[in-house]
């Protein structure tokens, strides 16, 4: 029978939690039954988990970055306004870009990267920035970064790397199947025999 992955338990002990990938929802479940904080990143609520199951002191919150005062929420922004290092990209800031750009924006990964390493340029600037972003993707040989935490993206390209033919629904169907299976560390590699899924 195939080892699958068990339902939350907070009386788990660390090491068979270590064993299985968790999505974000079952990782809250953990935090809600252990009692413990159940904000911040994927990464966090892991780490947070793991200690609480180990009776270890639980890691502590990140410090937050960013010194500025500048409110990005409220702030009447032009293209002017110098970019501080506690820029946010809710409603107020993607409304803008949207209106300066066209309906055609999208606030990606790599404008917030490029955003958040260029505190002192402009909103004129990062409008530009955006512009020359999006030129690579006419570029066939670009490919944009997957981050560390985006286990799924990645588990999905190189399954499609390693088998070209394989659809990206294929992909999907393998991954299903693959994240309820033991993934030491909680990270889940593709493998080709992941695709016997398909035949059964």
């Amino acid at each position: 029978m195939t080892d699958t992955r068990p339902p939350v338990d907070p009386n788990m002990t660390a090491a068979e939690f270590d064993r299985w990938y968790w999505p974000v929802d079952a990782l809250k479940t953990f935090c809600d039954g252990l009692d413990i904080p159940a904000t911040g990143t994927k990464a966090t609520l892991r780490a947070r988990v793991l200690s609480a199951l180990s009776g270890a002191p639980l890691p502590k919150a990140p410090k937050r970055s960013g010194t500025s005062t500048f409110n990005w929420a409220k702030a009447d922004l032009t293209a002017n306004t110098r970019i501080t290092d506690n820029v946010s990209f809710g409603p107020n800031v993607r409304g803008y870009f949207k209106a300066a750009i066209g309906p055609k924006f999208s606030c990606h990964s790599d404008f917030m990267d490029w955003m958040r390493a260029n505190a002192g340029a402009t909103l004129a600037d990062a409008e530009q920035a955006w512009h020359t972003l999006e030129a690579r993707k006419d570029d066939p040989t670009f490919r944009r970064e997957i981050a560390t935490c985006n286990n799924y993206l990645q588990y999905l390209r190189d399954a499609r790397d390693t088998h070209p033919d394989l659809s990206l629904d294929q992909a999907k169907a393998c991954w299903d199947a693959k994240k309820v299976q033991p993934a030491p560390g909680g990270y889940v590699h593709f493998d080709s025999d992941d695709l016997s899924v398909l035949s059964s």
